[in-house]
């Protein structure tokens, strides 16, 4: 027989054993890891995606740099006036993977305070889908950047070299996997006490 201790849950205070309590200590513990990789995740992918050090090269004696929206000579920056399709694509999955990745985060955020608004549907489960999805726009938008650029990029200029705005979207990648993985355990943690309450 475990001992038993009051605990607060769902905004009631109820009597739970003490293995529950430590169960939903877990489970909190997984969910503040999850917004903690995902709110770091987020602030990598709007740097990373703002920013003109995607990659750097060696042009009419000069070293130059260029990210999404625009390219670098050593005095002045330009806008990329062309509509690129790998750009483009890039661009797009990159902001699809931040609003992906902030929706997630203020329901991830819900679920750590049990709010109540939405009863259809587990926010922990929903919070982990959406970090998922939103790695794997961020993955789809690196892939495409990577495969384009080094067949461009590679055969045309003789140095050249992918700078920090790029590496630091493939932290994001990791960081938002992560997030996702910390919450699905989470929803595991939390589904487990139903199921065993239920027989």
């Amino acid at each position: 027989m475990f001992s038993t201790r009051r605990c607060i849950r769902d905004g009631i205070d109820t009597n739970c054993s003490l293995k529950g309590c430590i169960s939903n200590n877990k489970m909190y513990s997984f969910m503040g890891g999850g917004l903690f990789c995902a709110g770091v995740g987020n602030i990598l992918l709007i740097v990373s995606t703002a920013t003109d050090y995607w990659m750097q090269y060696r042009h009419s004696g000069s070293f130059m740099h260029q990210g999404l929206w625009r390219y670098c000579l050593p005095a002045k920056c330009y806008l990329h006036t062309d509509s690129v399709a790998y750009w483009d694509a890039t661009r797009a999955f990159m902001i699809l993977s931040l609003l992906a990745g902030i929706i997630g985060i203020i329901i991830g955020i819900m679920a750590f305070m049990q709010y109540s608004s939405f009863n259809k549907f587990d926010k922990t489960f929903a919070a982990g889908i959406l970090y998922f999805i939103s790695c794997l726009f961020v993955l789809l938008a690196m892939a495409i950047y990577t495969a384009v650029t080094v067949n461009y990029y590679g055969k045309r200029y003789g140095h050249w070299r992918f700078s920090w705005s790029y590496i630091i979207g493939w932290v994001a990648v990791v960081l938002n996997f992560f997030a996702g993985i910390f919450y699905m355990c989470a929803y595991r943690m939390h589904e487990s006490p139903q199921s065993s309450n239920s027989r």
